[in-house]
């Protein structure tokens, strides 16, 4: 029996002693004005409300890249009728949201929309305030306007900042660059833009 637990406190140690070169590997960037420091590669919640993954797998998903150094973890507040942001607020259960960097994104528009999505958000990901909230699909030509207007989207998040429920605000944009182009440049300070790779 001593052979055996010996023989599993060493396992134990190795595994230990894996993920603490791996963190030491993993690279980190500055994400965009944020000065936050979050992993190069991070984690997409989309796949975490997909219906083969079961609460425990998605729960092994998030608990492995966190202890592995990714600490970027992305959500939006309608993927898969909410369940991912639901399974991602149970595996940040028990520490685990100290350790993450945590992002969700919302289409609303309107100041009256914003404010009901990110509360939702909220309650779903269990956290009092979460580190990126961002205006999620920037891509027909009347969304900057509608979501700077003094009853648009972002006036919502400017009060839930002041409010402590959120960190910082963006945006994503997955068509055209001139719409990312707009929201970068509005006199309304962003702290963050995603769009992706092929982009213009």
């Amino acid at each position: 029996m001593s052979g055996k637990i010996r023989a599993e406190n060493r396992s134990t140690q190795e595994d230990d002693d894996a993920r603490q070169l791996i963190r030491e590997d993993m690279s980190y960037r500055i994400l965009g004005r944020t000065g936050e420091r979050v992993s190069a590669i991070g984690v997409g919640g989309w796949h975490l409300g997909l219906p083969h993954v079961d609460d425990g797998l998605s729960a092994r998903i998030v608990h492995e890249a966190l202890d592995r150094g990714i600490n970027f973890l992305d959500n939006s507040w309608d993927y898969n009728d909410r369940a991912s942001e639901i399974r991602m607020g149970q595996a940040l259960k028990n520490g685990y949201r100290q350790k993450a960097f945590v992002i969700t994104k919302i289409d609303g528009r309107s100041k009256t929309e914003a404010t009901g999505q990110l509360d939702e958000s909220l309650r779903r990901l269990g956290t009092d305030c979460i580190d990126l909230v961002q205006h999620h699909e920037v891509i027909r030509y009347e969304d900057p306007h509608r979501i700077f207007d003094e009853e648009g989207a972002n006036a919502a998040l400017i009060d839930a900042r002041a409010a402590g429920k959120l960190r910082y605000i963006g945006f994503t944009g997955h068509r055209i660059r001139a719409f990312t182009c707009t929201c970068w440049t509005s006199p309304i300070r962003l702290d963050s833009r995603s769009t992706p790779c092929r982009c213009p």
